[in-house]
């Protein structure tokens, strides 16, 4: 909200996407489900304009996708969609370790990192609790402030981008898993602590433990149903 609480078209824009990116995130709206601008201003109260506005930005942002005729429905990523999302970040995070390996990590001051340690442990705590929905939002966060720390804004735009949408993809499959609570990665302090020592190689171990995570979770779903195999 701008200081002077007045909502512009702008605002009421990024609110009504929030809103809907953040239905998609907590299983509301499923994959396929399909609504039309009509339908989403009325839900909100709000006149169509910003909701179409919103609309093509989560379209843009591959959540979801446009029919001319039907109007929207949440994007379907398929288990293939997932293994890219996560080699995309891995190559990535690669990336950001060789250019740590030779600038370091001395310039990460730790007072920058106390946000991101408390996003870390609030994230961590629960992955460990089974809490799927406090989970993505503090794992979001957490991914996004890190980032910020060791990358350009380009890079933490594309890595919270892939983030949201394995999120999404894995949302609906993981609230359906009665093992749920045993595949939600928790290492999130392991890292804050690799990167507040300056080790960077204990950071990369880290993360290549996450992606690792992620890649065996996605090796029991079913590669047609996208559901745990039985």
């Amino acid at each position: 909200m701008p200081a002077s609480g007045a909502v512009t078209r702008n605002t009421l824009r990024q609110q009504i996407a929030d809103a809907l990116r953040d239905e998609v995130l907590a299983g509301r709206l499923l994959p396929g489900e399909e609504f039309t601008v009509k339908h989403i201003a009325e839900q909100y109260g709000v006149s169509a304009t910003p909701v179409r506005e919103a609309l093509v930005d989560l379209s843009a942002q591959g959540l979801l996708d446009s029919d001319q005729h039907r109007g929207f429905h949440v994007h379907q990523f398929t288990v293939a969609d997932f293994r890219a999302m996560i080699d995309a970040r891995s190559l990535i995070a690669d990336g950001i370790f060789r250019r740590i390996a030779v600038s370091g990590l001395g310039r990460v001051r730790s007072e920058a990192l106390v946000s991101v340690r408390r996003r870390a442990e609030e994230a961590a705590r629960a992955a460990k609790g089974g809490d799927l929905d406090i989970l993505i939002g503090y794992d979001l966060r957490f991914w996004r402030e890190l980032a910020a720390l060791v990358a350009n804004q380009y890079i933490c735009d594309f890595l919270h981008r892939m983030r949201v949408q394995a999120w999404v993809f894995s949302v609906p499959f993981l609230r359906g898993d009665d093992d749920c609570q045993d595949w939600l990665w928790s290492g999130h302090e392991q890292l804050v602590d690799a990167i507040t020592l300056g080790d960077a190689d204990a950071a990369r171990v880290v993360v290549e433990d996450c992606q690792a995570h992620s890649l065996a979770w996605a090796d029991r779903l079913d590669p047609e149903l996208g559901r745990p195999r039985r």
